[in-house]
């Protein structure tokens, strides 16, 4: 396969969202959304990418670190002009390069792909991702020829009458050929309404040189939603929900209220687990087959659920490991902890990790029975088969098939108003 890089222009101000970040910064469901951009990208394929920075640069530079590498946009003179900063590091390449935006996160990796195989496949020298809208108020309308080509992307503002009824636009994603690009892109002008350079002015210099352009039609529209206010940034972190959500129910998970349930990135979750009004839960957290979980719990990060769990109403869980058939019904927090196999959990429970410095864990092993209202002062270990009496607080290991009891002796005071 060709060598492709890629470039994701990420030096804009976003002066519409009103914040002082800078606008690839603001997260998506949890996520920088231009480290979204890099991360779909990196599962396309795409290892070597080269991020354009601009306005507070700093903070691009502090999330992605050195993920990639950098270029620079001092004037924010156009998308053009964004591309040409990053071309002294293509100096010497051959292949392609895909220019992706940092404010469209939510790009599925399979569409990027699709771009990249037809544009090697097909021999084009540009191809570009199109949708088709109903309503293209804002894009640059796709221009074809009688026979279907792409001649040319024309901005909204510079549309004529009949171009602006054109209802195929532009989605701001690119597959180049990094040679042509790099000459294409020193021809380009500023002789438009806007007064900046345009990308898209690089598809027709391409055309007129009799270089085959090409495009292919994104099946979902919601995946090239931008981000330019935060009310687009809720939309698109709603769309990104529901999309997770639709996912894991065809794999065989029961949702019961996919509207509130949050359920993140890189999650993993068993067939015939349910999932009750309510939950969340963290990236990176896996759950096995046949569990129950919520309603109203929190599952954070590095938790590993096996088969058969129940994680009942209210019960936040973080950094743990949790065995086949354990119950942890409800009001319970157990963090930096591991519990062996059909092992239950009283209400009102909770590990107490944290000693103001450091994080510590507490390991309770098969078949324990643990009372209400419990405290596990960590670090501590529970025997398999022990039973802890309820309102107990542990400090200490306790062996296997031991009771332990630690709580003060009940005193009744009488007469207490005298």
């Amino acid at each position: 396969m060709e060598e492709v890089i890629g470039i994701i222009m990420a030096a804009g101000k976003g002066t519409r969202m009103k914040t002082e970040k800078a606008k690839c910064v603001h997260k998506v469901y949890g996520k920088e959304m231009v480290k979204r951009v890099v991360d779909i990208a990196k599962e396309a394929g795409i290892n070597d990418i080269i991020t354009v920075v601009g306005h507070k640069r700093e903070q691009v530079q502090e999330v992605l670190k050195d993920s990639v590498k950098y270029a620079y946009q001092e004037e924010l003179l156009g998308t053009g002009d964004t591309v040409k900063q990053a071309l002294p590091l293509l100096k010497g390449k051959k292949g392609k390069v895909v220019i992706l935006c940092g404010d469209v996160p939510i790009l599925r990796p399979s569409t990027l792909r699709n771009l990249i195989k037809k544009s090697i496949d097909n021999k084009e020298y540009a191809t570009i991702l199109t949708a088709i809208y109903e309503n293209p108020t804002g894009y640059g309308r796709i221009i074809r020829d009688i026979g279907g080509n792409v001649k040319s992307i024309v901005e909204e503002k510079d549309a004529d009458e009949d171009q602006i009824l054109i209802n195929e636009i532009n989605a701001g994603v690119y597959c180049f050929d990094i040679e042509e690009l790099a000459l294409a892109i020193q021809k380009i002008n500023n002789n438009n309404a806007q007064k900046e350079y345009y990308l898209t002015d690089v598809i027709k210099i391409m055309n007129e040189k009799g270089l085959k352009t090409g495009a292919v039609i994104v099946d979902d529209n919601t995946e090239i939603l931008g981000v330019n206010d935060r009310v687009q940034l809720e939309l698109v972190t709603q769309v990104l929900k529901i999309r997770i959500n639709t996912e894991l129910m065809e794999k065989g998970v029961t949702i019961e209220d996919i509207n509130s349930t949050y359920i993140y990135d890189d999650v993993e979750i068993g067939t015939d687990t349910v999932i009750h009004p309510n939950t969340t839960i963290k990236s990176g957290v896996k759950i096995g087959k046949n569990c129950e979980i919520g309603p109203n719990s929190y599952i954070r990060e590095a938790c590993n659920i096996a088969d058969n769990v129940k994680i009942g109403s209210f019960v936040e869980i973080k950094k743990a490991t949790i065995g086949k058939g354990t119950k942890v019904p409800h009001l319970t927090y157990m963090g930096d902890c591991e519990i062996g196999e059909n092992t239950n959990i009283g209400c009102g429970t909770i590990t107490c990790n944290y000693d103001g410095k450091n994080k510590h864990r507490t390991v309770i092993g098969d078949n324990a029975f643990i009372g209400s209202n419990v405290n596990f002062i960590a670090p501590v270990n529970i025997g398999n088969k022990t039973i802890i009496a309820a309102g107990s607080t542990i400090t200490e290991d306790v062996p296997d098939n031991a009771l332990a009891i630690g709580r003060e002796r009940q005193i009744n005071k009488e007469n207490r108003n005298k």
